[in-house]
């Protein structure tokens, strides 16, 4: 198969595939005389796996651990479930960050007047040097 039916396939755009083929997360594919990639079914289902756990918030990293426990039959639950569990922690930890973010900017909005007045405490807040 060529990357665009792959793509297709997978959901994963061809940029992509080159991107992940160039930093090792899945192998490159193999190539056809013309030079063309020659993908596989096999190719297919970890492009669709690596996609799946990309749309999950997987880290790049993370994506590579868990490919790697998926080819592993020898692998244990437990150390799947611990990278999940992990990113869970960093998952809230970015929702707790957001519910900052949001308050803040709820207060800011509620200050500001959104009239014709050139006072802006949103702008007033964003200039300040907060480190």
């Amino acid at each position: 198969m060529n990357i665009g039916t792959v793509s297709n396939l997978s959901g994963v755009p061809p940029k992509t595939i080159r991107y992940y083929e160039s930093i090792g997360l899945i192998p490159a594919a193999n190539r056809a005389e013309n030079g063309y990639r020659d993908y596989a079914q096999d190719d297919v289902e970890t492009l669709r796996f690596v996609n799946r756990a990309r749309r999950l918030g997987f880290s790049v990293k993370d994506v590579g651990n868990l490919l790697g426990l998926w080819g592993d039959r020898g692998r244990t639950s437990a150390d799947v479930k611990a990278l999940a569990l992990r990113h869970i922690d960093e998952i809230d930890e970015r929702i707790n960050e957001l519910k900052s973010i949001r308050q803040t900017l709820a207060h800011l909005t509620d200050q500001c007047h959104g009239d014709d007045r050139p006072e802006c405490p949103i702008l007033d807040d964003l200039s300040r040097n907060i480190i």
